[in-house]
């Protein structure tokens, strides 16, 4: 069972979430997942299509966008615009959590929506560092 980690009441992000997860975070009122992962990363990792499936299944809303290092500006814009329109709390996953955490950091710091400050004080409290990804 992985663990979601709360970063803010609209988002949590997560290491690698397994198929059988998508029904717990659907249960605790989570309405989308992101998938920051691309595939074949790992032998064994679900696909994103195994991952859409399964989160269907479970009534949750699904996005892939599979991050590979630091996240691109159209990324950072994508999953910003992802969870501005989302009807409720966002899942966000990658192999750590780190690219997840760090996509969302950088779209919250260019759209003004939270000080660097701030940012780092959550991501520390989710247990990631986002102090040298973030424009001082």
């Amino acid at each position: 069972m992985t663990e979601f980690r709360r970063v803010t009441d609209q988002l949590s992000v997560s290491p690698q979430i397994a198929l059988s997860d998508l029904a717990r975070a659907a249960a605790r009122g989570f309405k989308l997942v992101i998938n920051n992962r691309p595939d074949g990363e790992e032998p064994g990792q679900p696909t994103s299509a195994e991952m859409e499936a399964a989160a269907k299944a479970a009534g949750l809303a699904y996005a892939h966008i599979p991050v590979r290092g630091g996240p691109t500006p159209d990324q950072v814009e994508a999953e910003r615009l992802l969870l501005e329109d989302a009807p409720g709390p966002v899942l966000a996953f990658c192999r750590s959590g780190t690219r997840s955490i760090v996509t969302w950091s950088i779209g919250q710091a260019q759209a003004g929506t939270r000080t660097r400050e701030e940012l780092v004080g959550l991501g520390e409290i989710a247990g990631y560092d986002l102090s040298g990804v973030l424009p001082g």
